[in-house]
């Protein structure tokens, strides 16, 4: 009794092993589509590649079509065996094929599972599940906690900015600002100038955008959009100046002549003329001078308080040339200057022989002469 319960058990096992292997042949019909990573996680951006087996179990060959199903829209992949590019394979009896599927998650991709099937048509059918660990994006942003600055049109504006690049790929930016006609605007991504930046996905680069003013800039406020772009992302910011005066100077003289001459060792004064040609007071006005060697200037007042917008002042200059400068033209340059401006005038000064070396020359000249007509009058003769 104990022996045919034991046969029956056994039989029993027997033809359910049979029913299962039975099934499984029938559902592959021979084919077997297999890859051993069948549930994989995954960033945004991310390539992700398998190897699926392609075994043919039966007894004659199988020409196997393979396609991809549930494929979200704006992912794509690449399916290929021997460096070629397939819809179909063939596969001996008792042998394999292995296939290289890439499938490219795409960087704007929100995060969660996504399920895709491998199909063997007529055969057998492997599902994939691709986990996508993080909400993705392909966007990129361009900041600074201080997008407007006021000053006067004689200032440099140096605005903090950060970009950061939120997608899953390095990325190379153009920068580029449109400014009003006259503007410089100049980018100095970690303090060195240029016009592109590369930036690694996640990360952040610092940028200095350095704004300069035309010198005639009119008083008000300014936009100058910067972009930081390539094909595939762009961002925006829009920066503000505000040019508080334009400050403009000119050094000159009343008649608006720079020459003037001079006698070795003498002094000659020239009046000058410091006007304030913008729409800012200007004060603390101060001279400088630069001058050949052993000569002297002196400015006269030395310093100007304040002069109003369009207004001018007057001051004279002294200048002195050297004892022994010789005779020609010199070029001497008083500078005036305030924080804010500056104004040089470059001033050609003739050094003339003094005139008593003029009467010296001639008595030279006519005692030479004399000289010649007394030896002419006592040996001409003889």
């Amino acid at each position: 009794m104990i022996t045919g319960k034991h046969d029956l058990r056994n039989f029993l096992s027997l033809l359910t092993f049979l029913l299962l292997f039975g099934t499984v042949a029938k559902a592959g019909n021979g084919i077997t589509l297999y890859t051993p990573y069948t549930d994989i996680s995954a960033p945004p951006g991310e390539s992700i590649d398998y190897a699926i087996d392609v075994k043919n179990y039966g007894a004659q060959l199988k020409n196997v079509d393979i396609t991809l199903s549930g494929m979200p829209e704006d992912w794509n992949y690449t399916l290929k065996a021997g460096g070629y590019s397939i819809h179909r394979i063939a596969v001996l009896p008792g042998e394999k094929k292995t296939l290289s599927l890439t499938i490219n998650v795409p960087l704007n991709v929100d995060k969660g599972k996504y399920r895709l099937k491998v199909i063997g048509r007529n055969y057998d059918v492997l599902p994939l599940v691709i986990d996508v660990s993080e909400q993705g994006t392909f966007k990129t942003e361009f900041t600074s906690d201080q997008i407007n600055m006021e000053g006067h049109s004689k200032s440099n504006f140096n605005f903090s900015t950060k970009l950061k690049n939120h997608t899953g790929e390095k990325q190379v930016y153009s920068l580029l600002a449109k400014a009003p006609r006259g503007w410089n605007v100049a980018f100095k991504p970690n303090g060195r100038q240029a016009t592109a930046v590369e930036i690694e996905p996640g990360k952040t680069t610092n940028i200095t955008i350095e704004v300069k003013p035309p010198s005639q800039v009119a008083a008000g406020a300014y936009k100058i959009p910067v972009r930081a772009t390539n094909k595939y992302s762009s961002a925006e910011l829009e920066l503000e100046v505000v040019i508080t005066a334009s400050y403009d100077l000119e050094l000159t003289t009343p008649t608006g002549l720079l020459s003037s001459s001079i006698t070795s060792g003498r002094e000659k004064k020239l009046d000058l003329m410091v006007m304030n040609t913008g729409s800012g007071e200007l004060s603390n006005v101060t001279f400088n001078s630069s001058k050949p060697k052993d000569w002297e200037i002196s400015i006269e007042p030395d310093t100007i308080p304040l002069i109003k917008a369009g207004a001018s002042t007057q001051v004279q200059a002294t200048i002195k040339a050297a004892d022994k400068a010789i005779p020609g033209d010199y070029i001497s340059k008083i500078t005036a200057r305030t924080p804010e401006i500056s104004s040089t005038a470059s001033i050609r000064v003739l050094v003339k022989t003094p005139l008593l070396w003029g009467w010296l020359g001639i008595v030279v000249i006519l005692g030479t002469l004399g000289a010649i007509y007394y030896l002419f009058q006592k040996y001409g003769r003889k």
